[in-house]
């Protein structure tokens, strides 16, 4: 069993705090030493409480999703003798209040764009059971209950 850690540091940095209006910019620091600015999201606390610049944990729940399904189908079609030139995502993530009234990231919707190379193309299907396949194979996804979906781009 794997184990994975990140750093996640933040510092009142002289702000009142019990007024609610301190920053909410912080730090997450990977094993690797990658360090990256993250705050919450400016559609959760206002600028500028929230730092427009950073990733905010939802921006991260998106991006981890469709990374998890990109190097799985990275792999799937390497070992189905597939060339992939370029994976482009524009994955969007849904924040809508779930079944209990809560918001939550309810959808999220992938949206890869896969350029090949060499003479070996898939056909759509072929491309639609591999992007099922990562689906089905990605970690993330089998770790949350949003709603996960992709949407191949195609010309």
């Amino acid at each position: 069993m794997s184990s994975y850690q990140a750093v996640v540091e933040w510092g009142r940095n002289g702000a009142t705090f019990t007024d609610n209006r301190y920053s909410r910019g912080h730090r997450w620091r990977f094993d690797g030493g990658v360090e990256i600015p993250a705050s919450a999201s400016p559609h959760v606390v206002p600028l500028p409480m929230s730092v427009q610049a950073a990733v905010d944990p939802e921006e991260a729940l998106v991006a981890s999703l469709s990374s998890c399904h990109m190097l799985f189908y990275l792999s799937i079609a390497a070992g189905r003798g597939y060339v992939i030139d370029r994976y482009r995502d524009e994955a969007e993530g849904q924040m809508t209040k779930s079944e209990g009234g809560k918001l939550a990231m309810t959808r999220v919707t992938l949206h890869p764009d896969v350029q090949y190379g060499g003479e070996k193309r898939p056909t759509r299907e072929e491309e639609d059971a591999m992007h099922h396949e990562a689906h089905d194979e990605c970690f993330i996804a089998r770790s949350v209950k949003t709603d996960v979906r992709c949407e191949p781009v195609r010309p």
